[in-house]
C-alpha cells in the first residue's frame, strides 16, 4: 500500500473514530443508568470530574494558560474526540498489517483502548481517581463501551473500504475445537 492508501486509511480511521464515539457515548450512559443507585453513588463520589475536562485543565495549567469554562469544555471535547480519532486507525493497522479479521481487530482495538487509555493512562496522568476508587461495574462498563466503540469503528471502516474497493483480503482464521 502506498502513501495515498495510508493517508486514506488515516482519514477513514479518523471518521470511524468520531462515529465510534457517537455510538459509544449513549451506550455507556445507558449502562450507567442500569447500575444500582449505590454503585452510581460510589462512582460519582470517586470521580473528580470528566476525564477529558481534567485533561484540558491540567494541560492548560502546564502551559501557563488560563482558560474560561467554555474554552476548557471545548478543549476537553477536543481531548475526548482526539483520543478516539487517533486510536481508531489501529483497527485498520491490525486488519492490514497483522492480517486480523474484522471482529478480532475490533476486539483488540477496543480492549487495548480500554486497558491503555482508561485503565492505565487516565489515572496515571491524574485525569481520574485511582482505579481502586471505582466499583467493578465502572471498569466493566468502560470495557463494554470501548468494545462498542471499536465495533462501530470496524463497521465504518469496513463500509468505507467496501465503497472504495480497498478492503483487505483474508484475515486470520481462528478455529475453536470442542
Amino acid at each position: 500500500m502506498g502513501l495515498r492508501g495510508m493517508v486514506g486509511d488515516l482519514v477513514t480511521g479518523a471518521v470511524a473514530g468520531y462515529a465510534g464515539t457517537k455510538v459509544m457515548e449513549p451506550v455507556s450512559m445507558a449502562l450507567y443508568k442500569m447500575e444500582s443507585p449505590e454503585t452510581r453513588a460510589r462512582e460519582d463520589a470517586a470521580r473528580p470530574g470528566p476525564p477529558y475536562r481534567l485533561a484540558a485543565e491540567k494541560t492548560a495549567k502546564a502551559l501557563g494558560l488560563d482558560l474560561s469554562d467554555k474554552t476548557t469544555e471545548r478543549a476537553g471535547m477536543g481531548f475526548h474526540y482526539g483520543l478516539a480519532v487517533s486510536w481508531a486507525p489501529l483497527y485498520g493497522l491490525l486488519r492490514r498489517r497483522a492480517h486480523l479479521g474484522g471482529p478480532l481487530a475490533a476486539l483488540v482495538t477496543g480492549a487495548a483502548m480500554s486497558a491503555v487509555a482508561d485503565e492505565a493512562l487516565t489515572p496515571l496522568l491524574g485525569f481520574s481517581a485511582p482505579n481502586r476508587a471505582y466499583p467493578l461495574a465502572t471498569h466493566a462498563r468502560g470495557v463494554a463501551a470501548h468494545l462498542v466503540f471499536a465495533a462501530a469503528v470496524g463497521a465504518v471502516t469496513e463500509a468505507a473500504w467496501a465503497l472504495t474497493g480497498r478492503r483487505p483480503s483474508g484475515g486470520a482464521k481462528i478455529t475453536v475445537r470442542s
